[in-house]
């Protein structure tokens, strides 16, 4: 092995696909991110593309994982996404942790344990609970940008709350929320506290919390709320949306 040496990390999920590129000394030193689409083959074959372009080097291997990880077709292996933010998260951290990954179909609460092995984890199966599909419909309901629901979120007053955590009737109690003149960021909040309600209720959310995937990085306010929630810090590693990609380029190094 070379210092011209890559090791490259895809990780496909339902709405984003991310790569990472890391050196032999294991420093990212390339990363996209791009919307999947309706093909994995090519949202994945473009960021592989983009990260290689990116740094040079030869790619010596690539890993797999999330929800396409089988529809890499250049892939030499694929990994679950629990393995791969297992050891990402471990190697960024430095310890025992739980780990929350709100991803665009799912959120998992994975229990890591000393070398960064998985002891345990749990997955959201409630309808669009918790997740980031479950933000944008909500934001598109609201008629905000999904990127611009969190920053009308962090306005809102407490004091509004959604009881149901399936889209479609969460969408029908927005609407009478509107109807009843509540203020669009008062909704907003009752939202993303939602999400918080939903992380929390997968418990215990034991030791050092660690929180993962897209919303982690767009959705700042409800990082916040969710601190608060559980009383306790809420860390987030330097590339919070990317520690699938790393944990999966990280194994590619290993093998």
């Amino acid at each position: 092995m070379n210092s011209e040496s890559r090791f490259a990390g895809i990780d496909v999920g339902s709405s984003f696909t991310k790569g990472v590129l890391l050196d032999a000394g294991g420093a990212v030193v390339a990363h996209a991110v791009r919307r999947t689409g309706v093909s994995f083959e090519a949202a994945s074959q473009g960021v592989f593309d983009a990260i290689r372009g990116a740094a040079g080097g030869v790619v010596v291997r690539t890993v797999a994982t999330g929800y396409g990880r089988h529809n890499v077709p250049f892939a030499d292996a694929a990994v679950t996404e629990i393995t791969c933010q297992s050891v990402a998260v471990f190697a960024m951290t430095g310890g025992e942790s739980t780990i929350i990954d709100v991803g665009g179909q799912d959120t998992k609460v994975i229990q890591v344990g000393s070398g960064g092995r998985q002891r345990s984890f749990r997955m959201n199966r409630k309808c669009a609970a918790g997740t980031g599909t479950f933000l944008e419909e909500m934001a598109l309901r609201l008629d905000v940008r999904p990127e611009d629901l969190d920053d009308l979120a962090s306005r809102g007053v407490a004091g509004v709350s959604l009881s149901s955590y399936c889209t479609v009737f969460a969408r029908t109690e927005l609407l009478t929320l509107i109807r009843e003149g509540r203020r669009l960021e008062d909704i907003a909040l009752a939202v993303q506290d939602a999400v918080v309600r939903r992380i929390v209720e997968m418990g215990p959310l034991e030791g050092q919390v660690v929180m993962t995937g897209g919303v982690a990085v767009h959705h700042p306010n409800l990082v916040r709320r969710l601190r608060a929630a559980i009383g306790r810090p809420v860390r987030l590693p330097e590339y919070p949306q990317l520690a699938g990609a790393i944990g999966a380029a990280r194994l590619a190094a290993e093998a």
